[in-house]
């Protein structure tokens, strides 16, 4: 199944993942730091706080940084993605965990916020669709999704621009030839969607509110906001 390739890619990878972020994301913090500090900035206080595809807890750390007292619930279907996750919290009773495929079932307990980062380009759009839907239903009212995640350009062309110059960033960056081989092999994975259809599939979903925050390169970061206003 094409899940259990996705779990065996990136447990091969979890100790090394957090090393690497930074090498892989040229972008790395205006994508996960500022982005995050600007919507944290603009929001009240979250009781509950989702994370889809959690991996390390890596994006949940920096929403951590502004909500310390938030619950957190950590979802990956990479057990040894998790276990370095729990290793990052573990002083803290406020952090759970589970193991499971979120694009099949969302937790039961109510979420203010959900977050996800650099999973969902793994989900064909149909099930990017799907899983939209259930994420607007899940949410209160005035519940709010973000996606921080990469994306195509939507042309031959530019795809090719896109792809080219990442990769061309990646080979100085002091990664080695078995990060990128490595990389190489989760890429056969992505099925990524260009910005512009995922902010339809959100808005088809039922989100009024859907703005790209940030964008650079392949990497941009979309909020969602259920609410009655246009």
């Amino acid at each position: 199944m094409e899940v259990n390739r996705i779990e065996e890619q990136f447990n091969i990878i979890a100790k090394e993942y957090d090393v690497n972020r930074k090498k892989f994301i040229p972008c790395f913090v205006d994508f996960y730091e500022n982005t995050t500090e600007f919507i944290a900035s603009n929001i009240s206080y979250p009781n509950t706080i989702v994370d889809l595809g959690a991996g390390t807890g890596l994006m949940s750390y920096f929403w951590y940084k502004h909500f310390p007292k938030s619950k957190f619930i950590l979802i990956d279907i990479a057990e040894e993605m998790l276990k370095v996750a729990k290793e990052r919290f573990a002083t803290l009773d406020n952090v759970f965990y589970a193991i499971e495929d979120y694009s099949k079932k969302l937790p039961t307990e109510e979420s203010d916020v959900i977050i996800s980062a650099l999973s969902i380009h793994h989900l064909h759009d149909n099930d990017k669709k799907e899983l939209f839907k259930r994420v607007y239903d899940k949410l209160p009212m005035d519940g709010m999704f973000v996606n921080y995640d990469q994306f195509c350009a939507g042309t031959n062309m530019l795809d090719g621009w896109l792809d080219t110059y990442w990769e061309k960033g990646l080979q100085n960056s002091g990664l080695t030839e078995n990060d990128l081989e490595l990389w190489r092999e989760r890429r056969k994975l992505d099925k990524e969607c260009s910005l512009e259809q995922e902010v339809e599939m959100l808005k088809i979903s039922g989100f009024k509110q859907v703005k790209c925050l940030y964008s650079c390169g392949k990497f941009s970061v979309i909020i969602a906001i259920k609410t009655d206003e246009m």
